[in-house]
């Protein structure tokens, strides 16, 4: 049957992919029938009513799902759908307690309109009490209008969806791990609203392994770990997870939700230096030896705020002692070991490169990246033989943008090796940090084409 999904008119890239991965965590075979990024309706075919409610029941973009009984460009069209369509599910419904609600998006209707079409459903003969709080069944009239239809005047919507109410979604989620009330964050802290939705599309669930590269002060664990999942992560500033050593830890933080379960470790490291093992990229057989995450959330740092940084020493001829000295003290909780500078596009290859090592057979890599708006300077999406995108969803801000891009592991038998060869060939690295950062150089220069150099390095 179909089903109407009623979408928060937010984040407009970011819903579909999020509603298909959870297809894909619930095990739901779902088709998506009509979609828009101008409308919050979404209609799609589902098994049953409890696919449904299964379906939304952990989304944090959908507001409600509905049985759709009819929908048409008219009233008139919705009428004879139902009549068509729906008459074997009238009777179940007779005598239990309802209300009609009519829902209009982006427009508006006085009293006397909505008791007019209220009343053009009476052939359903429904008998029951009408009960305005708690109800046993609730009956919507969704009407999509144009933009700004109440100013110019336009009297109809341009579409009607009518249908049964069946469960709402996990709109108010957000609420409880909200940044303002969570006791350790950090500037950099991801929202509480899209590290939920980045879990999600990662297809965090109970039974997966899931880790952050640069987990900070948690944000994308904490989400992960919501959804039932184990998490780690890792940061090349441990001062970042260990916080106060009190009550404003990362581990703090976890404690606060009732979500300790969730915390399967973190350690300090970064991407080029970690004690994770990575597998060599091969077909062996059996396809997923030596391969443990099952999803890998992030969001890297951008290089703007800070210069980016990897653990090393820049020129170890002039600086001998260096390394030996870290050897030595190591262990020492105040230590900070030396780090070297490091490039935004070489730290993407690497995060690619990382994950097709350590993801199973379509695990999923969901990592954010900023880019400018300007298509002259935009930051192309980074692509690897073994990960294929399965979404691309930007969040848009004044001249730049950030976007969510979300991989799935191919597994080995399938990838396309003369492609791999072909990227060995071309891998390179610059030299300078804007050659290293094109976004930080068009970041500094207010994204405007310009053939002026950078500031200088900033640091924090």
């Amino acid at each position: 049957m179909d089903y109407l999904i009623r979408f928060s008119q937010s984040h407009e890239t970011f819903r579909l992919p999020e509603i298909q991965a959870l297809a894909i965590v619930e095990g739901i075979d779902m088709k998506v029938v009509s979609y828009s990024l101008e409308s919050p309706f979404c209609v799609v075919h589902l098994p049953s009513e409890s696919a449904a409610k299964r379906l939304i029941q952990r989304s944090i973009l959908v507001m409600s799902i509905h049985e759709l009984w009819g929908s048409g460009l008219d009233l008139d069209t919705v009428h004879g759908t139902v009549k068509a369509n729906t008459p074997h599910l009238w009777a179940q419904y007779l005598t239990c307690s309802f209300k009609f609600t009519i829902d209009s998006y982006q427009g508006s209707r006085s009293a006397e309109d909505k008791v007019r079409i209220i009343n053009s459903f009476a052939y359903l003969g429904f008998a029951g009490p009408i009960k305005m709080r708690r109800p046993d069944e609730e009956f919507i009239l969704f009407e999509d209008w144009e933009f700004n239809s109440t100013p110019l005047g336009i009297p109809d919507p341009k579409a009607y969806f009518f249908g049964r109410y069946l469960a709402a979604g996990a709109r108010d989620l957000p609420k409880k791990l909200d940044l303002k009330k969570r006791r350790y964050i950090s500037t950099t802290s991801m929202d509480a609203e899209l590290a939920l939705v980045t879990a999600n599309v990662a297809l965090a669930a109970p039974g997966k392994i899931m880790y952050d590269p640069f987990v900070g002060t948690g944000s994308f664990p904490i989400a992960c770990a919501q959804f039932g999942a184990v998490t780690f992560g890792s940061d090349i500033d441990g001062r970042s997870m260990r916080g106060d050593e009190k009550k404003k830890t990362l581990r703090g933080n976890f404690e606060q939700y009732g979500i300790l379960g969730g915390l399967g470790g973190m350690f300090t490291a970064d991407l080029t230096n970690s004690p994770i093992r990575k597998e060599e990229l091969r077909y062996d057989g059996d396809g997923v030896k030596g391969r443990l995450f099952d999803g890998i959330v992030c969001d890297p740092p951008y290089g703007v705020r800070e210069g980016l940084r990897v653990l090393g020493v820049r020129d170890p001829e002039k600086c001998p002692w260096v390394i030996p000295k870290g050897k030595e003290m190591y262990k020492d909780p105040d230590f900070i070991p030396p780090r070297k500078p490091y490039g935004f596009l070489a730290m993407l290859d690497d995060i690619l490169q990382f994950s097709a090592q350590t993801l199973v057979d379509n695990g999923r890599l969901s990592f954010w990246m900023p880019t400018a708006n300007d298509e002259n300077q935009e930051v192309p999406v980074p692509t690897h033989p073994y990960l294929d995108i399965v979404a691309v969803c930007v969040q848009t801000f004044n001249k730049w943008s950030r976007r969510l891009i979300t991989y799935r592991r191919i597994p080995d038998a399938e990838v396309d090796q003369e492609a791999m060869a072909a990227r060995e060939h071309m891998k390179s690295i610059g030299k300078t940090a804007d050659e290293l950062n094109p976004f930080r150089k068009a970041y500094f220069n207010g994204f405007e084409p310009t053939d002026g150099a950078a500031p200088d390095d900033v640091e924090s």
